[in-house]
């Protein structure tokens, strides 16, 4: 049976609830704009956030176990070495002390495991099999370790004081992973705080000072119709004066940009990585989508 090879987009597996996501979304966007665009405004842009969540949520959660599976394979392979270390120092060579490893549980490593045993079982190099095992996992610790291993064994160095430098060198690379997400906490915190700070400026001027420069505004046309301000300055046009509505329109592409970008920048600082970063931007982003829109159409509601 010939097993079909999944879809990617920006080597990320796109899988069936993220494409239910994403056609749900399309019909929540194509509803919308038939039914609800140019009637009522704030349902509508509270419409297409609820779109945007829906459709971004399998994702998020992809990204969330992707991470949590890449760090505990980086954790069960320290085990892993560990356990050949314990195996090869009695004796047991590295091919048959893979064999019997297979058995035990790795979690998230157990089918890498698996396949590599089954590969030096049917006859491949160890250290080939080893590239292949890096590169299945993809996480640069594993990838470094193994190259360690490959480079020691063609210089004809004992296998077990190879192992036994791997481990040391993988479990403080881990300690030293956990200190800096520990240290790390604070600042996402505070990336978080400054966000809301950020997101309470906006509501604030959006609801509070929008609406009272446009009364001004509207006080100095109403002068100028009377020919007061005119016939004294000589320096106002007659244009058009631009609603609240109209001047918070950026508003919310100010918050969704911030959010996507602090997003970013919290898991570069907290994980090391960029797009570790983009479960916080989805959060941030859907926080400012919804405080946004749904406090126009709690006004809204309120007012009518």
């Amino acid at each position: 049976m010939i097993r079909k090879k999944p879809l990617k987009i920006f080597n990320m597996e796109i899988t069936k609830p993220q494409i239910v996501g994403l056609a749900i979304t399309l019909i929540i966007i194509i509803l919308d704009f038939i039914f609800i665009f140019g009637d009522n405004k704030p349902l509508f842009y509270f419409l297409m956030g609820i779109a945007f969540i829906i459709g971004g949520f399998p994702f998020f959660l992809y990204i969330m176990f992707e991470g949590t599976k890449s760090r505990e394979k980086d954790e069960m392979f320290l085990e892993f070495s560990k356990n050949l270390v314990e195996n090869v120092r009695a004796g047991t060579p590295i091919s048959k002390a893979i064999f019997n490893l297979k058995h035990k549980d790795y979690r998230a490593l157990n089918p890498h495991i698996k396949k590599l045993s089954n590969q030096i079982s049917l006859g491949i190099p160890v250290q080939k099999a080893f590239d292949t095992f890096a590169k299945d996992i993809g996480s640069e610790i594993i990838t470094r370790a193994i190259n360690i291993i490959g480079e020691s064994e063609k210089a004809g160095g004992q296998i077990e004081d190879v192992l036994s430098s791997v481990v040391k060198s993988v479990s403080q690379i881990e300690k030293l992973r956990k200190e800096r997400r520990s240290a790390m906490y604070t600042l996402v915190v505070q990336g978080y705080i400054i966000f809301f700070i950020f997101l309470v400026i906006i509501l604030v001027m959006e609801f509070k000072i929008l609406p009272i420069s446009a009364g001004l505004s509207s006080t100095f046309s109403s002068a100028e119709a009377a020919g007061d301000i005119t016939s004294q300055l000589g320096m106002f046009g007659g244009g058009k004066v631009a609603t609240p509505e109209e001047l918070a329109k950026p508003f919310l592409w100010f918050l969704i940009i911030q959010g996507f970008f602090t997003g970013l920048i919290i898991g570069k600082l907290s994980e090391g990585k960029v797009k570790y970063g983009l479960k916080h931007s989805f959060i941030l982003m859907v926080i400012a989508i919804l405080i946004s829109t749904g406090s126009k159409l709690f006004i809204q509601t309120g007012t009518t």
